[in-house]
């Protein structure tokens, strides 16, 4: 049987709005006026999955739906740099930034390097390749862009030209050996 893997990014914080770092925050309170994705629309649903994160958990909780948490599914640990804006950094430490930015090994913030998230999911992905079904996935774009990676096979640099919006939607698919894109109809 062919499985199906909806991830779903986390609505929007105010730390999306300020371009900083995340930590734990909440969703932002106008977040159910943006929530666009309804459950319904995913159809047939399986198991639901969610980051330990608490905007995480309140979007599964706004989309109605009850999700276990996932320690792999967290988000990247940004160390020292959580709660702190990027601008701030590009003017404190711009060589600290350039180096996470270029280096996927770096973590000059003291937590966890990007090669560590991109090999996280992998490792979480290769371990549900054969999960029946539709598993729903709430997370973080750190997360979902390196499932994408995972998928493509793209190098690690591709990291930086992926966009994942707030509630944002990315399907795949897995006929046991491995997982693919899915691009659905508007239907």
């Amino acid at each position: 049987m062919k499985a199906r893997l909806s991830w779903i990014c986390h609505g929007p914080t105010e730390a999306n709005r300020k371009g900083c770092f995340p930590d734990d925050e909440p969703l932002e309170d106008r977040a159910a006026q943006r929530a666009e994705l309804s459950a319904a629309r995913l159809g047939s649903i399986d198991r639901v999955w969610t980051s330990p994160a608490l905007r995480a958990r309140q979007t599964a909780a706004l989309l109605g739906l009850e999700a276990a948490e996932q320690a792999a599914l967290r988000e990247c640990d940004y160390g020292g740099w959580r709660g702190k804006p990027l601008a701030e950094l590009h003017e404190s430490d711009p060589a600290a930034l350039a180096l996470w930015m270029t280096d996927m090994d770096a973590a000059p913030h003291g937590g966890e390097p990007l090669s560590s998230v991109m090999r996280r999911i992998g490792e979480w992905m290769d371990g549900h390749l054969n999960d029946a079904g539709h598993t729903i996935v709430i997370t973080h774009a750190s997360v979902i862009r390196a499932a994408v990676l995972n998928v493509l096979k793209a190098p690690p640099s591709a990291f930086w030209a992926i966009d994942i919006e707030p509630f944002g939607l990315v399907e795949m698919t897995s006929d046991g050996r491995r997982w693919q894109l899915r691009f659905a109809t508007m239907t």
